[in-house]
């Protein structure tokens, strides 16, 4: 009867390394849990905390240092090596994509696998909501009556925007101070989402379009 939209089916032939590219962020989440574990198990046993960085560079020694018994030693050089273990099977994953797709940056590749052809997307709103950058909540004569699906859209293309966000703000003038604008009236976890929104709707048009980022376009401010 025409009433219900038909589902995109991603290509077979591409299939593969979007997977693959979801299997590496499985991977870095592991990773990022032992390391937390680490941090955790440091900082309650002997009051102090120690960096990313250092805990990736710990030896069997000098954990044994930093210990106080040789049962907590044991349990840190264990989660070590399997953090390490990941390391390495994400390094293998990183090297294989790069064979075979010309962007580098792991974030830019997330979003190019995961959109697809994005002529499927008539509009740039529903993108933006595909990439979960805009709030659920449903509103009648002004007020809230509920909120939608906040599971609906694409989970790996959303974590990849607030990345994205994330480090625009900290190396762009311009983007950071829309973030501050925003952070101003509001908390920063929703600064950063307006953030991601902004960056979703630019890379529509740049996927679609095939047109180069335009950040004046795109934050409606000159850059610094």
């Amino acid at each position: 009867m025409g009433i219900l939209p038909t589902g995109y089916i991603y290509p077979k032939e591409e299939r593969a390394i979007r997977d693959l590219l979801r299997k590496r962020s499985h991977l870095v989440r592991q990773k990022t849990s032992n390391l937390l574990s680490i941090h955790n198990l440091v900082i309650r046993n002997t009051g102090t905390s120690l960096t990313g960085n250092r805990i990736k560079t710990l030896t069997a020694a000098a954990v044994h240092d930093v210990l106080p018994t040789p049962d907590l030693a044991l349990a840190v050089t264990s989660t070590l090596a399997v953090m390490r273990c990941v390391a390495e099977q994400i390094a293998a994953i990183e090297h294989a994509i790069k064979a075979r797709v010309s962007l580098r940056p792991t974030l830019a590749l997330t979003i190019m696998l995961e959109a697809g052809d994005m002529h499927r997307f008539p509009t740039v709103g529903q993108w933006a909501s595909y990439c979960r950058c805009v709030n659920s909540t449903k509103l009648s004569n002004g007020k809230r009556k509920g909120q939608g699906n906040t599971k609906n859209g694409n989970k790996y293309v959303a974590w990849a925007f607030i990345e994205a966000a994330n480090f625009a703000v900290r190396y762009y003038a311009n983007i950071q101070r829309f973030y501050q604008r925003k952070k101003s009236k509001t908390q920063g976890v929703v600064a950063i989402k307006a953030v991601a929104h902004k960056l979703a709707r630019a890379c529509y048009y740049v996927l679609r379009d095939q047109v180069p980022f335009d950040i004046v376009k795109a934050f409606a401010t000159q850059p610094a």
